[in-house]
């Protein structure tokens, strides 16, 4: 096993933390009170926009950023040392010397942003080549402010020119945009402090020569009434400044998938995104076929990216839209994956599961902390696995009918008659639930094993738990057959847990030895490596204990994320999940276990000097409040995939928590 994988949801809450912890002070801009004048994203941006990120009015945006609970949460008066030793650090190693280095005042350009801010990547034509980076544009209004917009600029411009950097100016349509050549030079300190540098490279042509070295990168800057346009090329910007002024080119907007997307889901959100996943993977696969292949193939190499795209069924998803959206109800987060039903394949041909009741059923206690039912279809999921795989590798379908055929002669030793694929392939239904508990304790073995249980429906659970048997007895490093004991009549099998993909929570996976139980009952096989949860299972049906389903607000909340096609649904309790994770790092520091964030990348040169600097630094844990003192800020959030004839759905609704006073968002006016 690899270590330390039992500590990546305890990390990954830690890190949550931490980002809910600097958020808000991050988000911390001026914003106005007039509504944007400048036409929206979609009608701005050129129809070959790969991506883009856009909030229509950032006034509306602050707003509905303030009514978080998680806003209210970093504003609680328990939460001001915390917060005051985070903001004075924050300026005094981060805002005063950047600003020294810009030789700028940030508070001169955070009161900027009044209506439409957007973020996007341009394709730069349809024949781009290959050392041609995506345009890239950043787009503000600044609306009431324009004019200290202006003054803004004037001044960054004359500073840059003093300090003897380069400059030159070009007029597109009559508005002038001044052209910074960009390099690692002109990257302030401030800001290199967290990013290693990237050393330079010099790639040999195929004939053994070094090739042309690239254009050095530009950053374009102007202002066209009250909009800032940044970019990365004059060609990008220039299509910006057609549509601005009145030109005739065709616009995002005028494309069907992304108007599909907006009429459906954009048209209220304060904040949304789209990407063109198709026009991305075209680009992708024409700059791959003009690329030269090796003479010699690699027989270790990975499959070719164009190759794992149609095997995995990434092929045929068309574009991703999301959005975020707040209310006195909760917020909802919803993400599409443009995917018709007539072209799914692989991943995409089961991912959804099946439209069948996904609801927590009685045996799931109340005291569950994660819970998710996923109604696979366990038939079609393998068949569709086995084709994946062979349209991969061979290799790796030769390798699992190997265990398989492996597993089924041992088991004929024994009996003659027995078929390990048929009793455990062929007994496969239509149902897996998983959940877990908070951990018994604080110690770190305690924190790594999280109670868990995992249920597999089957129409004959007897036989496929013999067939799992047989698997799991050639898979385990020990050799002989499993333990057994009776548990209220029912026979309870205990393995050692063998390094295999199985269906476990992550919590059940750990650097630390652990023993597989498992049995069946109620139609489902069980497995845990925790034997309480088995047994609490077993007995279920004599429990009087309060079940899951009867969590208060759990049923409405539900109904926001579940329709008629919903072939998954999950639920997670907030309030616990972070408890463990808030406590832990009010009495820890950064160490092995515990890495900062923002961290060196894996793999970087052992040469490559490393970030001075991490958000942590800035973060002293041990001034947060005891958790139960904040905890109201916290509820529980519930998710569900769904599928229809056009695409994929995921939503995420995150109630508003119980006697929190929360103020719901104005409505956005387009």
């Amino acid at each position: 096993m690899n270590p330390g994988t039992g500590l990546r949801s305890t990390r990954f809450a830690r890190n949550l933390i931490t980002c809910l912890l600097a958020l808000p002070c991050l988000l911390r801009l001026g914003i106005g009170d007039l509504a944007a004048a400048v036409p929206s994203a979609e009608k701005l941006l050129p129809d070959d926009t790969l991506a883009v990120l856009t909030a229509p009015d950032f006034r509306k945006l602050r707003l509905a950023i303030e009514a978080l609970p998680q806003s209210q949460f970093w504003n609680d008066p328990a939460m001001r040392p915390f917060r005051e030793n985070f903001i004075s650090k924050w300026n005094e190693d981060f805002v005063k010397p950047l600003e020294r280095d810009l030789e700028v005042r940030l508070k001169d350009y955070i009161s900027l942003p009044q209506g439409q801010f957007t973020l996007a990547l341009i394709q730069n034509g349809p024949d781009a080549k290959e050392d041609q980076p995506l345009g890239f544009l950043l787009l503000l209004d600044a609306n009431e402010n324009s004019s200290q917009l202006g003054t803004n600029l004037a001044g960054f411009r004359r500073k840059w020119v003093e300090a003897g950097k380069a400059l030159r100016t070009e007029k597109i349509r009559n508005v002038e945009f001044a052209i910074l050549p960009m390099s690692t030079n002109e990257i302030p300190r401030t800001l290199n402090q967290f990013f290693p540098p990237t050393p330079e490279v010099q790639e040999l042509g195929p004939d053994g020569e070094a090739k042309k070295s690239p254009r050095r990168p530009e950053l374009v800057i102007g202002q066209a009434d009250s909009l800032l346009i940044i970019g990365n090329s004059l060609k990008v910007v220039e299509k910006i400044v057609i549509r601005l002024t009145g030109g005739a080119l065709p616009s995002l907007g005028e494309l069907a998938a992304y108007d599909s997307c907006h009429q459906a889901c954009f048209r209220q959100a304060p904040i949304y995104g789209w990407v063109n996943v198709k026009a991305w993977v075209d680009r992708r696969n024409r700059l791959s076929s003009e690329r030269k292949e090796p003479d010699a193939t690699d027989p270790f190499a990975l499959p070719k990216p164009d190759k794992m795209l149609a095997a995995t069924g990434l092929a045929g998803l068309k574009t991703i839209a999301f959005t975020a959206q707040n209310s006195n109800e909760g917020t909802l987060f919803q993400l599409f994956l443009s995917i018709p039903e007539a072209g799914r394949q692989g991943l995409f041909k089961v991912i959804a599961g099946e439209p069948k009741d996904c609801s927590p059923p009685a045996f799931v206690p109340a005291d569950a902390v994660k819970f998710r039912r996923w109604r696979l279809d366990g038939q079609k999921a393998w068949a569709a696995l086995e084709k994946m795989l062979t349209d991969l590798s061979p290799q790796s379908l030769s390798a699992l009918n190997f265990i398989i055929d492996t597993a089924n002669a041992n088991a004929n030793g024994k009996d003659p008659g027995f078929d390990v694929r048929k009793n455990l392939i062929g007994n496969l239904g239509d149902d897996i639930i998983t959940y877990e508990k908070a951990p018994r304790g604080n110690s770190p073995a305690e924190i790594q094993s999280l109670p868990s249980l995992v249920l597999v429906a089957s129409p004959n659970a007897e036989q496929f738990t013999a067939a799992l048997k047989s698997i799991l007895i050639f898979m385990s490093a020990q050799a002989g057959s499993p333990t057994e004991r009776e548990f209220l009549g029912r026979k309870i099998l205990s393995v050692p847990l063998p390094n295999i993909p199985l269906p476990l929570p992550e919590s059940a996976r750990s650097s630390i030895p652990r023993t597989l139980n498992y049995s069946f009952s109620g139609g489902y096989v069980a497995l845990s490596t925790d034997p309480s949860m088995l047994e609490e299972y077993l007995r279920s049906s004599e429990s009087q204990a309060k079940a899951l389903r009867e969590t208060s607000g759990l049923v409405d909340a539900s109904q926001k994320v579940t329709g008629s096609g919903t072939g998954l649904f999950g639920y997670q309790n907030q309030t616990e999940t972070l408890r463990t994770a808030f406590e832990e790092l009010r009495h820890s520091a950064p160490s092995a276990s515990n890495p900062p964030l923002f961290s060196p990348l894996p793999g970087a040169p052992a040469s490559s000097a490393t970030p001075e600097k991490s958000i942590r630094d800035w973060m002293d844990f041990s001034l947060l409040p005891p958790f139960d003192t904040v905890s109201k800020y916290f509820s529980f959030i519930v998710y569900g995939v769904s599928a229809s004839v056009d695409g994929l759905t995921l939503k995420i609704f995150a109630p508003a928590p119980p006697g929190l006073k929360t103020t719901p968002p104005p409505t956005l006016a387009r």
